[in-house]
């Protein structure tokens, strides 16, 4: 498969209209959906935003690739975008963007695609070719630059160091979509090693498997190590080397520093069991406690918002409409309670656990993870339980490395499939049983008598901290903490602080809608144009929408939206409302306990205050 097959003429724009991040993404993503790419426009976009937010794609050299892999993408396919004056993205070497390339994969991508969509990455990496993009006429001419540019032959990557004199630097590249950073990475790191003339090789971990993987023999041969990544790889391989660790944007952008440490060792030995290296652990403890956090968060998400969807619509034949002994019974409310609630939910805190542990000690780490999590959810520890059991199995796992670490080589093939998940299971589960469900249900029962018997302006009080927490980082990771609480007071039976968190969630994109409506002369066309789908993520409670606005101004954008938050999460308190469902906007407003109507008066109210105070703050544009 060639790039060409991707991209197409209509899938090309050869003078962008868009003078922003934002809207740049708003008209590549509808020239594919014009093309009939995609299922669900709406939803590659969040897609695209949820990519931005872990960091910009705009990778330098007047290049940006916004990227998604979604099921909103119907066929895969790349967009083609140029602006000549060149347009801000918010790029890692703070220039502006002329090159814009929107790739879209679907779930279901094979190994072509995926390796088709690599490609592209390495060769934006060439200034030539970039040159030729520049100058081209026509879509025609853009097409035929690829198609030139795929018929060249293609230099063998050379397996092992040739230089006996030279160092031997290896390197490992991997970013969340394992699309374009992780091979544009590699590309810039093997072009600088080649001038060095450093003996060099790199292993790259994308959407289509791990590449050039990194032999014993050449690891320990190497004088160091380069680990350029934001998602968790195979590290135990590198035990005792020098290892520098670095998200993988810095393998695009300073591929020379690297390579420099790394020739004269100037990182520190990787100990092994940790997941991290002596710099990480000394530095980012809690950077790496978030990072598996919310790698068992990414993993449930999709449990929780199918399945509190499908509670809610069963919800909608009546409260207690799936219930075969209620007057109100219907078998269909009862099909979807069974989906939602008795499949997806009961997977909800497993796939938590699992995802935890797996992220801290690798593929041995999910069998242990997901036995403590099912424990945990049928021990009544529930939510927290679940959080407790995703380290304690990874970290148990990690130990069980280290003490089986002594045994023959003979015995290496039986560790991952026997001893590991044998003890590991073990370990998590009498914990669980005997150690941690216990205290963590009684701590789970004592929460929900302290909330139940809080007075009203303690409750107003946990709103504003709530509501607010959600609109500070717009899904990082005070937005999930706030969000993470909220699950875990649903899973105890207490509903009120998940009504103020989804409120509170639901008020930075709605506030932005609002004022692009109502205070024009403060934004761009591009910018209004954009905030017109913030009222579809605001109401489907996708906080992410605002992330572009926030980026752009987030000296006045920021407080706008932390204020309407909080003062969204303090009404649902006032207004006494409890949100069952974890998961749905809009969408769950009837299922409510309270009156729906106050919910939504309490959104709107913060939604204005976000709005007037943005028209107050921003001033009109010249």
């Amino acid at each position: 498969m060639k790039i060409t097959d991707l991209l197409k003429k209509d899938t090309i724009i050869m003078d962008l209209s868009s003078s922003d991040k934002a809207s740049v993404i708003d008209e590549l993503a509808a020239k594919l959906d014009q093309a009939g790419r995609l299922n669900d426009n709406a939803a590659f976009k969040e897609a695209i935003l949820a990519r931005e937010a872990q960091s910009t794609t705009g990778v330098g050299e007047g290049i940006a690739i916004p990227h998604a892999k979604t099921a909103a993408v119907k066929t895969a396919a790349v967009a083609f975008g140029r602006s000549k004056e060149g347009i801000d993205y918010e790029s890692l070497d703070g220039q502006p963007a002329n090159l814009f390339f929107m790739i879209a994969a679907p779930d279901g991508a094979n190994e072509a695609h995926l390796e088709t969509l690599s490609s592209l990455s390495s060769f934006l990496m060439d200034s030539s070719f970039r040159e030729v993009l520049m100058n081209a006429q026509t879509e025609e001419d853009i097409v035929q630059a690829f198609e030139s540019r795929e018929e060249a032959p293609v230099e063998e990557e050379t397996p092992a160091p040739v230089n006996d004199r030279a160092p031997t630097v290896l390197a490992v590249t991997a970013c969340p979509t394992g699309i374009a950073h992780t091979y544009m990475a590699a590309d810039a790191l093997k072009a600088k090693a080649k001038e060095k003339g450093i003996n060099f090789k790199v292993e790259t971990n994308g959407s289509s498997g791990v590449k050039n993987a990194l032999t014993a023999d050449e690891i320990a041969n190497a004088s160091a190590i380069i680990v350029a990544a934001d998602k968790q790889i195979e590290m135990e391989r590198f035990k005792g080397k020098h290892v520098i660790q670095v998200p993988v944007a810095q393998g695009i952008r300073n591929p020379d520093g690297l390579l420099d440490r790394a020739v004269k060792q100037d990182a520190p030995v990787y100990q092994g069991g940790s997941g991290s290296s002596k710099e990480d652990a000394a530095g980012s403890a809690g950077n790496a406690f978030y990072k598996h956090l919310m790698s068992g968060v990414s993993a449930m998400l999709p449990f929780v918002v199918g399945g509190g969807i499908l509670i809610a619509i069963s919800f909608a034949f009546g409260i207690e409409a799936f219930k075969p002994d209620h007057p109100t019974y219907n078998e269909f409310a009862k099909a979807l309670m069974d989906i939602g609630g008795g499949s997806a939910f009961a997977l909800m805190i497993p796939v938590l656990a699992g995802f935890i542990a797996m992220s801290i000690a690798d593929r041995p780490g999910l069998a242990p993870g997901m036995i403590g999590g099912i424990l945990a959810a049928n021990g009544g520890s529930g939510f927290l339980g679940g959080l407790i059991a995703g380290f304690l199995a990874g970290y148990a796992v990690i130990g069980l490395k280290k003490l089986f670490n002594g045994l023959p080589q003979s015995l290496e093939g039986i560790k991952p499939v026997l001893l590991y998940p044998l003890f590991g299971v073990f370990i998590t589960g009498i914990a669980m049983i005997y150690v941690i469900n216990g205290p963590v249900s009684a701590l789970n029962t004592w929460l929900v008598d302290v909330l139940g018997g809080m007075g009203t302006s303690n409750l107003v009080l946990l709103g504003i901290i709530l509501g607010g927490m959600m609109a500070v980082d717009m899904g990082g990771p005070v937005n999930k903490a706030a969000f993470t609480f909220g699950i875990a007071m649903i899973d105890a039976g207490n509903y009120a602080p998940h009504a103020a968190v989804m409120a509170g969630g639901m008020v930075p994109p709605l506030g932005i809608a609002l004022a692009t409506t109502f205070f024009k002369s403060r934004f761009t066309a591009q910018e209004r144009d954009a905030g017109k789908t913030n009222y579809i993520m605001g109401m489907s409670f996708i906080t992410e929408g605002a992330i572009p606005f926030a980026a752009k101004d987030p000296a006045r954008v920021l407080p706008a939206a932390i204020i309407g938050s909080a003062v969204a999460g303090a009404l649902t308190m006032l207004f006494k409302i409890g949100l069952p469902a974890p998961h749905g906007g809009i969408f769950v407003f009837p299922i409510v306990q309270g009156n729906p109507f106050l919910y939504f008066v309490a959104v709107l109210i913060g939604a204005a205050v976000t709005a007037v105070l943005l028209g107050i703050l921003k001033k009109p544009l010249k």
